[in-house]
């Protein structure tokens, strides 16, 4: 988010929450200097939704914030531009960015457009146009309205969370920032990861029966399952049927109360994408970054630093919280294997993509079986969600902090975690033989 953008979405957080919001939007479309149909796309967009300019803009606007709709696409461009970052060989740096060769050139215009069947809304695009002219939607403004309102709104973190906020902000001072906030509550999507590890293990149990069997994981990257889907589906039999860990929290969550309501918190422009999927809607309401919260944060004077610790008992453990960076998955769920399949364990090998080039050359040589691996891990970013797109800090400290805070977990390994078992019991899973039965485990699978 440029600068700008920046300064423009904490204005309207500003008025939204002094309520004068009408009044600001007035004053900023009524300048004549401005291009109005960009300035309109573009604070529809920090508004989360797609209201073109009329000249009933400013009601338009917020009637589609108080009946906010979540299946809208996430990532488009809002005005032409000029094309002056192409290089010698025509192509602009959106292009360059765009691991589906989702954006193309009109051959009429010569202007760059955005093809919504190659497009996965991963967002890599956003952070490499130069002038502004592509960008993503921000959700926040329909989530204050259900702030205010008295629901159950639980912050479900993701795991590269630690650190984004100041290195000395503990897990606890997040929870008291998110109520100060008006959350009910935070959890940290890591216990679910640690869900997942184990169910994992059993899909990994299942799949790999010979030598020549192979098991795709890393449910936890959208950009990694895109990539299965758009350009290498004839993979997707050897893919575990997983959720991710940010759809388990919230199918989770609200099976233990069908009445709460669910924001991810995270990295990822692509989060946002995925909680938009037609088999998925509704399970997650709202997608914020960090870099999104972090405004919030700044423009509505909430320091986690300064702020008494809200303390809960330590539920998520060591494997969950190491998802959060390349490699973590691998690890947890190899010792997952370990332990419950000692058998299977002596023919585990596990390699890892690391970024787009790594994911795709893995792929490449998967297809044609030049690959000694039978587990595959994929993250769409460097260093994982440590490295994504969204994050406020450097990706070699985010990946510093994520393990040194997972490595003092009170809990090490998911299948010690006795708060999954309390959990498992209430949404029907009452040991590990019920995970491989599939009306037990329906809650943590999805059809690719």
């Amino acid at each position: 988010m440029n600068t700008n953008y920046k300064e423009l979405f904490r204005s309207l957080i500003k008025a939204y929450y002094k309520e004068n919001f009408e009044e600001t939007i007035f004053t900023l479309i009524s300048d004549d200097s401005i291009d109005k149909n960009y300035l309109s796309n573009l604070v529809s967009s920090l508004c989360g939704v797609d209201v073109k300019y009329d000249d009933n803009y400013i009601e338009n606007l917020k009637h589609a914030i108080a009946n906010y709709e979540i299946h809208h696409k996430v990532v488009h461009k809002i005005k032409d531009c000029s094309m002056d970052c192409a290089d010698s060989t025509g192509k602009t740096l959106c292009q360059k960015s765009c691991p589906f060769n989702a954006i193309l050139l009109d051959k009429h215009t010569h202007k760059t457009y955005i093809s919504n069947d190659k497009c996965t809304d991963c967002g890599f695009c956003v952070e490499a146009c130069p002038t502004g002219s592509i960008v993503d939607k921000v959700e926040f403004m329909p989530l204050v309205n259900l702030l205010n309102k008295k629901t159950t709104v639980i912050a479900a973190v993701a795991p590269s969370i630690i650190g984004q906020f100041g290195e000395g902000v503990t897990i606890h001072q997040l929870r008291a920032a998110f109520k100060r906030l008006g959350f009910t509550d935070m959890v940290e999507v890591a216990f679910f990861a640690d869900m997942l590890t184990i169910k994992e293990a059993v899909e990994f149990n299942h799949l790999v029966k010979t030598k020549d069997d192979f098991m795709i994981t890393s449910c936890c990257c959208p950009m990694w399952i895109g990539m299965l889907r758009k350009i290498y589906n004839n993979l997707l039999d050897h893919v575990s049927p997983s959720v991710s860990p940010m759809i388990a929290s919230g199918k989770v969550l609200k099976t233990l109360n069908p009445n709460c309501k669910v924001v991810f918190i995270g990295p990822c422009i692509a989060k946002k994408a995925e909680a938009k999927e037609k088999d998925l809607l509704g399970i997650i309401d709202y997608v914020l970054t960090f870099q999104e919260l972090k405004d919030i944060f700044n423009t509505l004077n909430i320091n986690p630093k300064n702020l008494k610790e809200d303390v809960s008992t330590e539920y998520a453990s060591r494997e969950g919280r190491i998802y959060a960076r390349t490699g973590g998955v691998s690890i947890a769920i190899t010792e997952a294997i370990h332990r419950l399949f000692p058998e299977k364990s002596k023919f585990l090998k596990t390699i890892k993509g690391d970024g787009i080039k790594e994911c795709r050359d893995i792929l490449d040589k998967l297809q044609k079986k030049e690959i000694d691996a039978n587990f595959i891990e994929g993250m769409g970013c460097i260093k994982g969600c440590v490295g994504g797109p969204k994050v406020n800090i450097d990706r070699e400290k985010g990946q510093e902090l994520v393990d040194a805070f997972a490595e003092n977990s009170e809990v090490k390994i998911s299948l010690d975690n006795e708060c999954i078992d309390k959990v498992f019991k209430q949404i029907g899973i009452n040991s590990v033989e019920d995970l491989f039965i599939k009306e037990k485990v329906k809650i943590f699978k999805r059809s690719l």
